[in-house]
């Protein structure tokens, strides 16, 4: 037996340890991302500003339909870069989605296509207590 050799288990803790670590500094750097490009707005902050802004749900139409936040429109994240050109960069961008994992992304595509000011909801739509609308059928 070689002194110093790496077992199996060793392998496999090593390929454990740098997938955690690429989680922690992917995560890091999110947040650092969002923090530049982006606002968090917690409900009454969000409610008071989004008769100033377009507010964007960001979550698919199955979910849109089920019940969003009144007067927002849905442009769900799979085909927000086809469809960007439905805003206006000169007015706020207000998004949400069921927490904010996807808004982060959003913001940072957003802000990369001219689009300054941007806010997310901070407790996202699952724990939005403002007024809803549901689709009818």
């Amino acid at each position: 037996m070689v002194v110093g050799a790496i077992t199996g288990m060793g392998y496999v803790n090593i390929v454990l340890l740098i997938i955690i670590a690429a989680y922690v500094i992917y995560a890091l750097y999110s947040y650092i991302r969002r923090r530049q490009v982006s606002t968090m707005l917690e409900e009454d902050e969000f409610q008071a500003g989004m008769r100033k802004a377009q507010v964007v749900d960001l979550r698919e139409k199955k979910d849109f339909d089920a019940g969003h936040i009144l007067g927002a429109r849905n442009i769900p994240f799979n085909s927000l870069k086809v469809r960007m050109g439905e805003l206006r960069t000169d007015m706020p961008v207000y998004v949400y989605d069921q927490t904010h994992a996807l808004s982060t992304r959003a913001v940072v595509t957003l802000a990369k296509n001219g689009f300054k000011e941007l806010y997310i909801l901070k407790p996202g739509y699952a724990r939005w207590e403002g007024k809803t609308k549901k689709a009818k059928y």
